[in-house]
């Protein structure tokens, strides 16, 4: 009972279960948009502040696909095996690539776009040297009128290998 506990919650993260009560509660049924944002006054685009994620987002209708974590690794071995990684780029910059391309790749495969993706949770080393830089990487790919809810935890180490600095899971809205 204790592995379907830890299954369950490490599956369920907070984010993850406040965007299905969110969900829940604006119903699904509606003939608006799939996603509105919600921001508190002075976050809002073009206030001056750059907030780079938004502070809510109402789920109207759609489809919810969750994103498990990727730290942007090709397919390795379980348990990890460090040598399998030797080849990768591990600056913050080509990490933040790869997480992406591979966020790309999974809610693709689900039927959506990046722009589906409506909240990501970053799991991060050293976030004083790294934010700025995934910041920049991530706002690239999500484009000018793309701001998720977003959720920064710093961490000590990710589990494939020390020398990821980065690993991010996401929820998506895909239109029904």
């Amino acid at each position: 009972m204790k592995w379907l506990f830890t299954g369950w919650s490490r599956a369920m993260s907070s984010s993850a279960a406040l965007a299905v009560v969110a969900i829940l509660a604006s119903g699904c049924e509606s003939g608006g948009p799939a996603v509105e944002y919600v921001d508190l006054s002075g976050t809002e685009p073009g206030s001056g502040t750059n907030t780079p994620f938004t502070s809510a987002i109402k789920v109207n209708s759609g489809s919810i696909v969750f994103l498990s974590g990727t730290v942007g690794a090709p397919p390795h071995s379980h348990p990890h095996v460090s040598s399998e990684f030797d080849h990768l780029d591990f600056s913050p910059e080509a990490q933040t690539e790869r997480v992406m391309e591979s966020l790309q790749e999974m809610i693709r495969a689900a039927g959506g776009e990046l722009t589906d993706i409506i909240q990501v949770t970053k799991f991060m080393r050293d976030v004083g040297a790294n934010q700025d830089i995934v910041r920049d990487v991530m706002a690239r790919y999500w484009g000018p009128g793309h701001r998720p809810a977003s959720t920064t935890i710093e961490i000590v180490r990710l589990a494939t290998d020390p020398r990821f600095i980065l690993e991010v899971e996401a929820v998506a809205v895909i239109d029904d």
